[in-house]
This record gives structure tokens, sequence and C-alpha cells, in this order.
């Protein structure tokens, strides 16, 4: 990556890749987990509530998931721009 012109595509698609994973996040904990608790708690999954659930379980699964999803599309990015590890 020589061109400033690449850094900043290079740049522009990190923050768009972090913007993604930070949104869906958002909608997880806070949506699913304070906003849509009480429609959600009328669903039950072994025998908790799905609202609760959401809270306390799911976005903690989430940001794991959005840990090993960033990590593999860093990757492809990286590639794309020339600058991946070997």
């Amino acid at each position: 990556m020589n061109d400033q012109s690449d850094r900043n595509a290079y740049w522009k698609a990190n923050l768009n890749l972090v913007m993604f994973c930070l949104v869906i996040w958002f909608v997880v904990s806070y949506v699913c987990g304070i906003l849509l608790v009480e429609p959600l708690n009328a669903i039950r999954i072994g025998g908790y509530k799905l609202g609760f659930w959401f809270a306390q379980q799911g976005s903690i699964y989430t940001f794991v998931a959005l840990i090993f999803f960033y990590a593999a599309r860093m990757n492809v990015i990286d590639k794309k721009f020339n600058v991946h590890e070997e």
C-alpha cells in the first residue's frame, strides 16, 4: 500500500466493518436485552424467558461470535489491500 488513496480505502473498509459489528452488538444487547425484553419474555427457551436470556447471555455470545467474524473479515480486507501477514 503505497498510495494514500489505498490507505484511505483500507481504513474506510476497516471502519465500516467495525461499525457493522458495533451495530449488531448494540441491537442484540440494548434493543433485544432492554427495549424488547417484555415481548421477548413471552417466548421461553429451555425454561428461561428469551428476553432474560438476551440480557444475560445473548449479548456475550454475540460479542464472542463478532470477534471471530471481525478477525475473518479483516483477513479478507488485509489480503485485498495486500497488507496481510505471511
